[in-house]
């Protein structure tokens, strides 16, 4: 009656005693005759005799198979003499559901619910393993994969969407791998692939390119065409390092080379890349650093009214000084402080450079002029960080002299931007302006889907508007629509008399913005000279008409 299966067989393999449990477990009646064969009682009358030959106990886990159902039982065998025969007493007890569940809490220690592959701890424990065999070591490689602009698909077609796209990803690159290779998810949007062994760096580029070369191929997701890249570095054991953690920090190197070079594509590490990465390194230092001792200032560029001259409003653009007081223009810092996540502080410091310097601007600029800030995409899709910067707003006292500028791609991206965080700002009285627009994933559809009070036209649609007819088409169609929708038209980048020209005699654009009017001026250069400050408007009107580029104009250091 017991639950347990329990056997005692001689030394010649006959089952002197078996019950109900071990029957049932042996694929036997339990009154029926004892040779009725089955592969399970084989197996055991074989262990049996096996242990009792060597007169030692052992334990051991036993698997029975009844069509679709599986059972595990964990069986203890002891060798016993009872009047002077040496028997085998067995007991069996079933341990399926324990089994199933240190089986789920191994999946889900060392293997991605998602996507089914094995995480980072296992591929690192694989790597480490071949390094430490004893016979010698062939060639392997690790390539370090990550899914380009994967944050953005997650934005535009959802979370549920973002995750089909890792596991069809995930199904591509790994195909045609070999059983002594391995493919990681280790976080994310990040793959990790063991190829092992390899004989040539030539290999495995064809290798890569040909799984680049498969995952340009659409995917279709819940009724989407989404079209992924992948960027792919590359390090090679032992050329690129001798550890796994020197091969896959240099494989990640190689993989941000590609990156920062349009994404896309592949690229095997060398020294090179590691000068650079320490050089990155040190920026990153120096960004926290100035962070932590608020060595950021604002310089202002006027936007200006091209038929009257008068100042509309001002853009501030932030500034970096380095260690050696050396202005830095933002195309230095302000991707990376993106990618550090230290760009909402670093925001919330320019606020707060404004409201010291308020005074000044008013003086400088006229007391009714609006204030421009730039929000990155990132930030304006983080409902969190911008209620508390509309907090902050609201906390200067004056919150509808600010604008707020962000790119046309917060207002497409499924990040709800439009619906839950615009109102905000428009029950302070804060403006709205979409920046750089025509670059990124702008059409006039969306325009005429956004609420927006302002519209900056790219400065590439600009420069030289007056030679190009294409360029001068898009124009008229945006700012027909912009009109239409009642937003108004501000022109980036305006350098050249002929540009000016051109937008007065051609176009209904009021207001423009560039080094034809002004650089981006810092207000400390201003306090000695004030009452030349308030002339500012007077300075714009005078411009000699026969200046095409300003003379004061130093290099890209003033660009945004």
């Amino acid at each position: 009656m017991l639950p347990a299966g329990v056997t005692v067989q001689d030394e010649h393999g006959r089952f002197l005693l078996m019950n109900d449990a071990a029957a049932l477990q042996l694929g036997i009646a339990a009154d029926g005759p004892a040779a009725m064969p089955s592969k399970e009682l084989d197996h055991r009358r074989e262990t049996g005799l096996e242990l009792l030959g060597a007169g030692r106990a052992a334990v051991a886990e036993e698997f029975v198979t009844r069509g679709e159902v599986k059972q595990i039982f964990l069986t203890a065998h002891r060798p016993v003499r009872i009047a002077d025969r040496n028997l085998l007493l067995s007991s069996s007890t079933e341990i399926s559901e324990q089994k199933a569940l240190e089986d789920h809490l191994f999946r889900t220690a060392y293997y991605d619910e998602l996507t089914g592959l094995p995480m980072r701890r296992v591929i690192e424990h694989r790597v480490t393993n071949l390094l430490q065999r004893d016979e010698p070591l062939g060639r392997f490689a690790l390539a370090f994969l990550d899914i380009d602009n994967f944050k953005h698909i997650n934005d535009y077609y959802g979370h549920a969407i973002g995750d089909a796209l890792l596991v069809e990803v995930a199904k591509r690159l790994g195909m045609n791998l070999r059983e002594s290779d391995m493919l990681s998810r280790i976080s994310g949007d990040e793959f990790l692939l063991l190829l092992n062994p390899i004989q040539s760096e030539h290999e495995v580029a064809e290798y890569i390119h040909f799984t680049l070369e498969r995952l340009k191929a659409p995917f279709f997701i819940d009724g989407s065409e989404i079209f992924a890249s992948t960027s792919i570095g590359v390090s090679v054991y032992p050329d690129h390092g001798r550890s796994y953690q020197a091969l896959r920090q240099n494989a990640d190197i190689a993989m941000y080379r590609v990156k920062n070079n349009g994404k896309g594509s592949a690229a095997f590490f060398d020294a090179g890349m590691e000068r650079e990465a320490l050089a990155r390194m040190k920026i990153e230092q120096s960004l926290r650093l100035a962070i932590l001792e608020k060595r950021f200032c604002c310089a202002f560029q006027a936007k200006v009214d091209i038929r009257t001259q008068d100042i509309k409003g001002i853009e501030a653009l932030v500034r970096l000084r380095d260690d050696e007081g050396v202005i830095q223009a933002p195309g230095t810092f302000i991707n990376l402080a993106v990618e550090l996540g230290l760009i909402d502080e670093l925001t919330h410091l320019v606020l707060a450079e404004i409201v010291k310097s308020i005074d000044l601007i008013n003086e400088t600029f006229g007391h009714g002029t609006t204030i421009s800030i730039n929000v990155a995409a990132k930030q304006a899709g983080n409902p969190e960080f911008m209620r508390s910067f509309a907090e902050a707003l609201e906390a200067t006292g004056f919150p509808s002299r600010f604008m707020i500028e962000v790119t046309e791609d917060a207002f497409v991206a499924k990040t709800h931007f439009q619906d839950q965080i615009l109102p905000i700002f428009r029950r302070l009285g804060v403006g709205i302006s979409i920046d750089d627009f025509g670059i990124g994933y702008s059409s006039l559809s969306a325009l005429a889907d956004i609420t927006a009070d302002e519209i900056k036209i790219d400065r590439s649609f600009i420069t030289d508007i007056h030679k190009r007819p294409r360029s001068q088409g898009i124009l008229r169609a945006i700012e027909s629509l912009s009109e239409a929708l009642g937003m108004t038209v501000i022109a980036e980048g305006l350098e050249s008399f002929e540009e000016l020209a051109y937008l007065q005699a051609a176009t209904k654009i009021r207001y423009a913005q560039g080094f034809y009017f002004s650089r981006p001026i810092f207000l400390e250069e201003l306090k000695p000279s004030i009452p030349l400050a308030r002339d500012t408007r007077a300075n714009l009107a005078s411009r000699p008409p026969q200046l095409s580029r300003p003379a004061y104009a130093r290099g890209d250091v003033y660009r945004r």
